[in-house]
């Protein structure tokens, strides 16, 4: 039973403790994560959150969804299972075991 949330167009201000209150009035919440960028280790607009049951998640979705929450009408809904994406091997240069010469 899935009872994960994605939750988008959040302001950059919000913290995962002002994210638990909001949805914890909709029943209890086992986890918020807040996705942040790794470069300026600030928000990047959007989290999961996971609920204790699937009647609190669909509270909260019914509830939140296009609610407006410090200036920014929320998107809520159920988190999508992630999907696959191709490994890339980075790198180039000459090919292995090819040496040269400096010259």
């Amino acid at each position: 039973m899935n009872t994960k949330m994605y939750v988008g167009n959040l302001s950059f201000d919000m913290s995962e403790v002002e994210l638990r209150d909001l949805f914890s009035e909709h029943g209890q919440v086992n986890e918020v994560a807040l996705m942040m960028d790794r470069e300026t280790n600030r928000p990047r607009g959007f989290a999961f959150v996971t609920m204790d049951s699937k009647d609190g998640m669909d509270a909260a979705i019914r509830q939140l969804d296009g609610k407006n929450v410090a200036g920014r009408n929320l998107t809520v809904n159920e988190a999508r299972p992630r999907e696959e994406r191709p490994s890339y091997t980075g790198g180039g240069g000459g090919r292995k075991g090819e040496r040269y010469d400096r010259r």
